[in-house]
């Protein structure tokens, strides 16, 4: 079950895709997919970095 504050979060993630012209839930779905895709790989990066300088 969502919750009052994850239900309104992921209404905004929605109307933030909405408003951006991409209204197909699949097309969102595969945005949203893209962007934790890349999210992974720059927390990666971050991390190897910091290992790097410390």
């Amino acid at each position: 079950m969502l919750t009052g504050e994850l239900r309104s979060k992921i209404d905004n993630v929605w109307n933030a895709f909405w408003a951006g012209g991409i209204a197909n839930p699949l097309e969102v779905i595969e945005q949203i997919t893209y962007l934790l895709f890349i999210r992974g790989l720059d927390e990666a990066h971050t991390r190897e970095e910091n290992r790097a300088v410390g």
